[in-house]
Order: C-alpha cells, then structure tokens, then sequence
C-alpha cells in the first residue's frame, strides 16, 4: 500500500496519532480566538503524520481487488477479451471507475441475460451538442432505446451488451465525452447549477465544478489504454488545476505514483462534491462529501467559498450505525486556494476513512466520528493554512428554473420537465429533432430534468409547439407534485433494488392526487415526494418531505419531514407498509395537514411538528 510523502512528525489528537508538539494545540487554539475577536493568527500549521505502515490492517475484498489491479486494469482487460456476456467479481469493482455496472433484467426468468449500464461524467451537467446527439444514437443502437438522465446530472445508457463496450465507450470519449470516474471509489460527477444564466457566480460556480472534476480524476491512463488504444483524447487541463495537481507541499500526494492524489488503493468509498451559488439549493448542497457555495463581494465578484463536508445518503436496513447524514459547515477559504483544500479534504478522507467495511466508508462516519473541530485540523494539516470562519448564508430556496427564462445576454433557456429522467419513443425523437434543427447545447439538471440553451427568441415558438406534440408539457400542465418528484431506476435493471421506484412512482404520485382530492386539498398543494428501491438513497428520499424507501417486495419505508428547500433531513415515520395500504397510512395524514397546518406551512414542516416530534 503506498503512502504519501511529506509527513511530518507530529499531530493534533490523541488515539488519532501521537500529539508531539503543543505547538498544534496553540495554532487550533488561536484559530478558534480569533473567529471571536478577529485577531491576527499564526497560519502555518502542522503537516500530516500518515497511520504507521507496520500495523497490519483489516481490509475488504475491495481493497485487495484495486491494489492488484495494476491502476485499475487488471483483470479488467482480460475479462473483456473472452466470449462470456458477463466478467468475473474482480473486474465488476474494476469496471466501475471505468464508469459502468455490470447488470442484468431482473424481470426475465430462465437465467441472466447480462448487460452493462454506462455511467457519462458531465460537470455542471454541460453536454455538447454533439454529445447528445451521439449518445441518443447510441441509446438506439446499442441500449434499450431510451436515455436517462440521473440525480447527478450525468445521462446513464442502460443495456449495452459486453461485446459492444469498446464501441459505445470510444465513440462517448472521441465526442467530447466521458465516463471516467462516474462510478467507483473515487470523486464522482461534480454538481453545479446548470442555469445559463450570465451571471458572474453562476459561471464561476460552474467553472471550479469543472476544475474538481480535472483535479479529481483518475491519471494513470488505464481508461484510455483499454477503450481507445491509449490515445488520450480529452483536452489539457487548465494551469492552475496542473500546478494544484502536483503540489506536495503538506503531503497530499504520492510521490512518483501515476496516480498523485489516489494512489494504489484510490478512496475507501464514492465521494461526492457539489458547487452553487448563495440560496440556489438545486444540487441538495448538503448531501454532498463536500459543498461549496461561492462567496461574492459587494461588486459580485468571486471572492471565495464557504465549506460543507460530510453529508451522504447511503445507509443499511436494520443497521442502525449506518444513517443519512446532512453536510456540516467547515469554514470559509478564498478563492485562490479552492483545488488545495479540496486535496486536503480528499486526502483526509483517503488516509484516514475507513476500508475495513464499505458500509462505514463514506465520509460522512468520519466527520461523524471525530466531530467538525477535530476534521477540521486534520484538513488544515494537508491544506497548510488555517481555515477561516465560515460566513453567514440567506436561506436556501429549490430553483428548478422550468419552462422559459432569459439567460441575460439575449438569448433564452428552456427547463424540460422529464418524468423520472426517462427519455424515451416520442419525447426522445422530438428532442434530438430541435436539438438537432437548432444546434442546441443541453445542460442537465440535479433533478432529472434538462435545459435547452441559448435559444433565439425567434425559435421560441416552434420549440414550445415541437415539445408539447412531444408529450414534454410546459410544466404549468403538469402536475405539481411530478414537477418536484424524483425517483432512481430502480428494477429490473439495479442489482440492489428490493422493489419499485420509476416504473412505480407515476401511479402512486396519481393515487396521491386522489387523497388529496378525497381530504379537499388543492391542485396547487404540493409536496416533495422521493422514491428509491433500496436504501442506498440514489434519489435522495431521505430529505424529501415525503420519501418512500424499498425495504422488500412492493413494500416501503416511510419518511416525513424534509423540507421544502432540501435543507433538513426527514425521519423514519412507519416500516413495512405495503403499496396496497397507502390510502389506509397516507389520507389521515394528508387530511390532518389540511385541517391542522398554520398559514402556508409545507408539509414537512407540518410532519416535523405534528407527526414525527410531537409527544
């Protein structure tokens, strides 16, 4: 196992590593006074000490598997050169960070009919023009015929059979996409606001979501010497993501290693970053490994961003250790330093979370574990500055910006309402028609919906009648509790799915109109509602004000209380309710609501305080 260079000798907390100096208790100290009376504070501090190498330590399969795998290769290359439909168990975790899952349809009987899910990394959810236009076709000729678009603002290709990877991939990487690091244990697609708005944040915010994900991304070239013969399609990264790259100042990196940041054993887990701006909660900020929101100064310039860390939402049926869990302020840091604290984050979690079992593995336990305070000085150790203060925040507000608005250069955006993120027969075809007719570029959202961009307003018309003969409605045709609603694949196609969630939520998002129709609730009464068929919490349910969680077959958890702008966790409510006792559990709550809420109160706010709090 390789271990980073540049450690110093001594650190903070005792049982983490032996506190040498007191020199690191007077720098934490001194940081933490000079948040209460802004005084001048020292700023170096101390770099890393790295858990001893003689120590044996527990490790899963998993672990083993990447350390053998020669960066990801092995035995990947070889399993994709024999004639079965599937790989072996090694290569399934391989081929993950090569952006696919091997699957196969659950729905069929008489034995697996494998295929692979492909996985595209977009940042910020910008997709070329050429791109969508390719990865439609391809979604015909080598998939199911549909495209969906994911949580994570990425499009994912289900039914691309074994033979036919090396074709559907190549073609993805020689037209200006990816799929690099869309799965796996490494930093995942970076989510930013794809508004094309011409603001200086918005397209700031966007910006450092595109040099994360360059900062981020795996190096060695295993991705491209098995899908394009080595060639290295993709553009130069940008100077400062280089420079940032290959500093080892405080120890992040290791030294001599193809792989600089991630090393042999890349991270113990996925790891997750979002960036937005103030008040626009379109990504759920605090569901992310790290959330960074963009500080401006009285001009609107960028200045710098506030820190969140530790947020995820994976957790286990009846393992109560494990939990979803909300980001937790880290501090503030100018802009300047943005891609080193994101290094000293990743390298905290790198070297310190744990790999023993992959249920406790994602960042959040750790925070969880050692409290912000003790998180935070570790970071400062990789980072080599103290982190500032973190500054006050406006309240969060969910933007999904559909239908049309202005961008603020001349030009104009669409927001499309797609159901589940399902493209596919007649709204597929008219899509890629206007995208086509217009040259349009496409940005997609964290919601699994997609925006039409830079549209003259001489085409608004044709495009408004091209999509509603398509089926894709102005979302004031739709129904409010759609336009809000979220729900992950789910069966046949997921290997974890207990039950149904896309194929299931339209008409259980029907059944709930019915309530509220039956307890004199309005059409304009809405809710967010979530649905997942396992707990790993793909669409997020756990911070939906009502969030449906397979826990068996057509059976759910229930969840109440999130809040309206993703802001607030829900809570577990019941346990085993089957899909034909919905109306007998739900319509006593949605009749409460109506005749028990105050003045304008959603109603997860209402569930905190009547249902889930109250004695």
């Amino acid at each position: 196992m390789e271990m980073s260079a540049g450690a110093a000798s001594f650190s903070v907390f005792d049982g983490l590593k032996a506190t040498k100096s007191p020199c690191a208790i007077t720098n934490f100290e001194c940081r933490r006074q000079s948040q209460l009376i802004s005084l001048p504070c020292v700023k170096a501090v101390s770099a890393p000490l790295k858990p001893p190498t003689a120590v044996p330590v527990k490790r899963s399969k998993v672990e083993i598997i990447k350390e053998q795998s020669n960066y990801l290769r092995f035995p990947l290359n070889e399993e994709l050169e024999t004639e079965a439909p599937n790989i072996n168990e090694a290569a399934v975790q391989l081929i993950k960070f090569h952006g696919s899952y091997q699957q196969y349809n659950r729905d069929e009987r008489g034995g697996k009919s494998y295929s692979f899910m492909l996985r595209t990394k977009q940042p910020s959810g910008k997709v070329p023009n050429k791109l969508y236009l390719v990865m439609d076709q391809l979604a015909d000729q080598f998939g199911i015929g549909t495209l969906r678009l994911t949580t994570r603002q990425t499009f994912q290709l289900h039914g691309v059979l074994k033979h036919n990877l090396k074709t559907v991939l190549s073609t993805i990487i020689k037209n200006m996409g990816s799929t690099l690091g869309a799965c796996g244990d490494l930093n995942r697609n970076v989510l930013a606001p794809p508004f094309p708005f011409a603001r200086k944040d918005y397209i700031f915010a966007q910006e450092t979501a595109d040099k994360i994900a360059a900062l981020l991304a795996p190096q060695a070239g295993s991705y491209y010497d098995l899908w394009v013969d080595g060639e290295k399609i993709m553009s130069a990264d940008p100077p400062d993501v280089v420079e940032a790259l290959k500093d080892n100042s405080h120890g992040t990196n290791f030294e001599g290693s193809p792989e600089p940041i991630y090393g042999t054993q890349f991270l113990p887990r996925k790891f997750k970053v979002a960036v937005t701006v103030p008040t626009d909660n379109s990504v759920d900020i605090l569901t992310n490994d790290i959330g960074l929101v963009v500080i401006c100064d009285d001009e609107g310039n960028p200045k710098g961003f506030d820190i969140y860390v530790g947020g995820g939402m994976g957790r286990t049926h009846r393992m109560e250790h494990t939990f979803p869990k909300l980001a937790e302020p880290l501090g503030y840091v100018p802009k300047e330093d943005i891609l080193y604290v994101i290094k000293a984050i990743v390298a905290t979690q790198r070297d310190y979370g744990r790999r023993d079992d992959r249920r406790m593995a994602r960042m959040k336990y750790l925070v969880h574990e050692w409290g912000i305070d003790k998180f935070r000085t570790v970071v400062e150790q990789y980072y080599g500055k103290q982190i500032e203060p973190f500054q006050e925040l406006p309240p969060w507000e969910f933007k999904s910006y559909l239908g049309w608005h202005e961008q603020g250069n001349g030009e104009h955006f669409y927001g499309v309402h797609v159901e589940n993120g399902r493209l596919k027969d007649t709204s597929k075809k008219v899509l890629r028609e206007i995208i086509e007719k217009f040259n349009l570029s496409i940005r997609l959202t964290p919601n699994q919906n997609l925006i039409l961009c830079d549209v003259r307003s001489s085409w608004m018309q044709e495009i408004s009648r091209s999509l509603r003969q398509g089926g894709l409605l102005h979302p004031r045709w739709v129904d409010s509790l759609n336009i809000t609603s979220m729900a992950c694949p789910a069966l046949p196609l997921c290997p974890l799915a207990v039950t149904e969630a896309e194929r299931g939520a339209p008409d259980i998002l029907r059944r709930i109109r019915k309530m509220f129709d039956k307890v004199g609730l309005r059409t304009s009464d809405s809710l967010v509602i979530r649905f997942t068929g396992c707990p790993n919490g793909c669409a997020r349910p756990y911070m939906a004000e009502l969030g449906f969680v397979g826990d068996g077959p057509n059976s759910y958890q229930i969840w109440l209380g999130g809040a309206p702008n993703q802001s607030r966790l829900a809570q577990t409510f019941m346990e085993k309710v089957k899909l034909q006792d919905f109306e007998m559990i739900l319509t006593p709550l949605f009749r409460a609501w109506k005749l028990r809420r105050m003045a304008g109160e959603p109603f997860g706010d209402f569930a905190i305080r009547v249902f889930v709090f109250s004695p």
